[in-house]
């Protein structure tokens, strides 16, 4: 089954695409298929879409049946490059988008190739979680 077609949604008005972020069951399981390579990878399904987890690190998104893998430092330069657009939550606000780029079809497509750019985006994701400061636990006061 090929799911190259599936980027024809985002030839709609970008408010129609974020509109209708879910993601098809069908579409869910060939990414996980694809991704096969790569053990431990689970879904959650969040604000109509599906969050791709590995080791309980979120590294990738799927909105509107389009596949994003996180992007850091050392692979967004892989995204920009082939143009790819980076996720962008909001229709009313386009200058606002999040570190996760669209996966390109020929990467998804390819099983090895496709665990392979998961695995470089969990290493974005790994670094992202380890810059960030702990929060401090609040105490919860009785009285």
């Amino acid at each position: 089954m090929c799911w190259a077609g599936a980027r024809v949604v985002a030839a709609a008005p970008q408010s129609f695409m974020l509109r209708t972020m879910g993601v098809s069951a069908d579409y869910l399981n060939y990414v996980l298929e694809q991704l096969s390579a790569l053990p431990g990878v689970t879904h959650r399904r969040m604000f109509g879409g599906a969050g791709l987890y590995c080791d309980g690190v979120i590294f990738g998104l799927i909105a509107g049946d389009v596949l994003y893998f996180k992007a850091g430092s050392d692979n967004r330069v892989d995204y920009e490059s082939r143009g790819m657009d980076s996720f962008r939550p909001y229709p009313d606000k386009p200058q606002i988008s999040m570190a996760y780029y669209e996966l390109p079809a020929d990467i998804l497509e390819d099983p090895e190739e496709c665990a392979a750019w998961a695995r470089r985006s969990l290493a974005s994701a790994d670094a992202a979680t380890m810059r960030r400061p702990k929060r401090a636990k609040r105490s919860i006061r009785k009285g």
